[in-house]
């Protein structure tokens, strides 16, 4: 990640601290050289059943492309000795979003004023990208039915969906967020000079 957006860029990743140097790269070979004109990375922590999961989203824009990396982690022992990363990296031109969302909470809406800060946004960026599909034996209500009824499933779009909140984020971030989805739009709609 080259130039001072770049390094900016890699400062945020090791500022979170979730695996940096890989993730650092993950990222550099997904910009192929291009320098990030702006970017939004969120490091996110869930539980479940006494287990930790974390998991990074990077998102880049670089002249006319967007680069979405994630990288999470999990345990392939019972005592955490053995951890796996699974990194997935897709470079994107911007002409393939089919929809960009930004929802906003404003806490207090009758305090409003131009300067206020959400106090969380969510992110949706739609393309047509990867599908995965979620199959599984179709069901048959008949208990003694013995016949093969096929499979049932879905298949969502494997789309970016952020949500930044300033309580668990940070204000900064939320704005960080607001400045990249700026940027997005921009490059979308011809307003920027990767035009």
């Amino acid at each position: 990640m080259s130039g001072d957006t770049g390094a900016v860029l890699a400062e945020a990743i090791d500022r979170l601290g979730f695996y940096p140097e890989l993730v650092k790269d993950a990222v550099h070979d997904g910009l192929v050289g291009l320098t990030p004109s702006a970017h939004l990375v969120q490091l996110e922590t869930h539980f479940d059943n006494g287990e930790i999961h974390r998991h990074i989203t990077v998102l880049a824009l670089a002249e006319k492309f967007l680069l979405v990396a994630h990288l999470d982690d999990s345990q392939l022992d019972e005592a955490g000795e053995a951890v796996v990363a699974h990194v997935n990296v897709e470079t994107l031109p911007v002409s393939a979003i089919t929809s960009m969302q930004l929802n906003y909470s404003y806490p207090q809406p009758q305090d409003y004023t131009p300067d206020s800060t959400p106090s969380e946004i969510s992110l949706v960026i739609s393309w047509t990208g990867g599908l995965r599909l979620d199959l599984q034996p179709a069901d048959c209500p008949d208990p003694t039915c013995s016949a093969d009824h096929g499979y049932t499933g879905v298949a969502p779009r494997e789309d970016v969906v952020l949500r930044i909140s300033s309580t668990a984020d940070g204000a900064d971030l939320v704005q960080e967020a607001r400045a990249f989805a700026r940027a997005l739009r921009a490059v979308q709609l011809g307003l920027h000079s990767g035009e």
